[in-house]
């Protein structure tokens, strides 16, 4: 009786496995471009300058992403979880573009590393 129980609960166990491979659901479009815009938020700041346009930077980005989960939790389709994506990555682009073009006339610029030979 006892060693039913274990090969019953094995053949239970392996017959759950596929049902959570199969929940994985690929990310939309919208979504991988965002991301994408995620990794290349800022960091540091340029120059080491942490000033008002560092601070600003900052700030709204922590209120793209405040906005993004209220978007998302507020979704009542696919469609408004796409609109809510493609905002996110377009205000984080937009963000990051308005503080390099500031510290750019302020005569500050972003590092770029180039590796050749790869």
């Amino acid at each position: 009786m006892k060693q039913t129980k274990i090969i019953t609960a094995a053949v239970l166990a392996a017959a759950a496995v596929p049902t959570v491979a199969m929940a994985v659901v690929p990310a939309m479009y919208e979504e991988r471009v965002a991301r994408a815009e995620e990794e290349r938020i800022v960091q540091s700041p340029i120059g080491g300058i942490e000033g008002k346009h560092w601070y600003n930077y900052r700030a709204n980005v922590n209120e793209t992403q405040k906005e993004l989960s209220s978007d998302l939790r507020h979704a009542s389709d696919i469609e408004d979880q796409r609109d809510a994506w493609e905002e996110y990555g377009t205000e984080l682009r937009g963000e990051r573009g308005k503080y390099v073009k500031a510290m750019a006339k302020r005569g500050y610029r972003v590092p770029t590393v180039y590796i050749e030979g790869l």
